[in-house]
């Protein structure tokens, strides 16, 4: 039976999914973040194999060797990165053939396959990547944790810092931000907050995200602001899409939402929609479940030389399509993400 696998690789998780050779799932699993962080491809390399070991696993096919493996991964929008993450799998011996991609394409393609439509990731970092109706591709965000990310969890915990160390000095108003995040950091006083916040990770900072959320739940006006912020940010980014791809922000485009800040029923994903409905009225949000790894999944299948005939594996007259759009080359899960390479 030939398998193939497909990976997602973002800030704060790692998902894989094991399919046979007719793209037909049979095991997951999940595992701690895998983005790639300029000169630690080798610990990507890393994680990613043990998921993958575990998925096979999982799926009852432990030591089998798969045909294809496709890795869509936060961070490997440069080349340089892409090669590095490329070549440490491949000396790791996980797989036939290996692909790597950025982490929006596998999403990208998940949910729309090969039509129109505009994806907006909001996990550890948040990105904005869209295909037109003639193909033409563009994207917004994904700058990364430092100046960019806007909406994300990175972004919500650091703004909650903000707030919390302006109203202890008395420039904001009273929040219950102030003991919540203490709460959430495993803090006994203020005063530690600056040597927490200076060696916290991006998905460390997401993870003050929920600590906003549940605050905001409970009636505080800063938390709320917060992420009532959040949602403009990303409403923008939407927005900035629709008029690049699809003429202006009126015209109709499908829009998908992914990341684990806009699960469905989220307090995100609410004000977003909602937000959407004045910003980008053509805006039509699709209800399904984008799920990266199955668009990787889906690639890998591809690089196999496409899905087994009813009595056999594929022809060898059909070559496989080789994923990889030059134009998605940033990130949305709080890896490195650099302007010059674009969901996830």
């Amino acid at each position: 039976m030939r398998l193939v696998v497909g990976v997602d690789g973002g800030g704060s998780k790692t998902r894989v999914l094991v399919a046979d050779g007719r793209g037909e799932p049979l095991g997951e699993a999940e595992g701690p973040a895998s983005a790639v962080r300029p000169g630690e491809a080798e610990h990507s390399a890393n994680v990613i194999t043990e998921c993958v070991r575990e998925a096979l696993g999982a799926a009852g096919v432990a030591g089998e060797r798969p045909v294809a493996l496709c890795v869509g991964v936060a961070g490997v929008g440069r080349p340089a990165e892409r090669e590095q993450l490329w070549r440490a799998l491949v000396e790791r011996d996980i797989a036939d053939e290996v692909s790597v991609v950025p982490d929006a394409q596998v999403a990208l393609d998940d949910a729309f396959g090969d039509g129109s439509g505009i994806l907006l990731v909001a996990g550890t970092g948040s990105i904005g990547f869209g295909r037109g109706p003639t193909g033409v591709a563009a994207r917004v965000g994904g700058w990364g944790p430092v100046c960019g990310d806007e909406g994300s969890g990175a972004w919500i915990g650091r703004r909650a810092l903000s707030v919390v160390t302006a109203s202890l000095d008395g420039r904001e108003p009273e929040t219950a931000l102030v003991g919540a995040v203490l709460t959430a950091a495993e803090l006994s006083e203020p005063g530690e907050l600056v040597g927490w916040a200076a060696s916290a990770t991006p998905a460390q900072l997401a993870t003050l995200a929920a600590t906003v959320v549940s605050v905001a739940q409970n009636g505080d006006l800063r938390a709320n602001s917060i992420l009532d912020l959040a949602a403009e940010e990303l409403a923008l980014h939407v927005r900035t899409l629709a008029r690049q791809l699809f003429a202006d922000e009126r015209a109709a485009c499908s829009v998908a939402l992914a990341g684990g800040l806009l699960r469905s029923g989220s307090a995100l994903r609410k004000r977003l929609e909602h937000r959407l409905k004045s910003s980008t009225p053509g805006a039509q949000i699709i209800a399904g479940e984008v799920r990266p790894e199955r668009g990787a999944m889906r690639a890998a299948l591809a690089l196999a030389g496409g899905p087994d005939l009813p009595d056999g594996p594929p022809s060898e007259s059909a070559p496989p399509d080789e994923p990889g759009e030059e134009d998605i080359d940033r990130e949305a899960s709080g890896g490195e993400s650099e302007r010059e390479h674009a969901a996830g």
